[in-house]
């Protein structure tokens, strides 16, 4: 288990210019940044056991994060 944050633009470097211009310029791609931020922060306190939560919904968490960075990295993609 890794308790290392995964921040967008650690992850992607190279897409920092694009993350931010279609953050600016598509709401939905601005949305799947922030839920990917929100789960992203949750998975990160569940690691850390700032916040303790069963291993069932930490796993759900990392799904759908894993989920999210999918729908964002198809978008930067394109």
């Amino acid at each position: 288990m890794s308790n290392t944050p995964h921040d967008l633009y650690e992850d992607f470097p190279e897409k920092t210019a694009a993350i931010h211009a279609l953050k600016a310029s598509d709401a939905h791609f601005a949305r799947l940044v922030e839920e990917y931020h929100e789960v992203n922060r949750a998975v990160h306190r569940a690691e850390t056991r700032v916040e303790v939560l069963s291993s069932e919904h930490e796993n759900e968490l990392r799904q759908k994060r894993m989920r999210l960075k999918d729908a964002i990295w198809k978008q930067l993609a394109a």
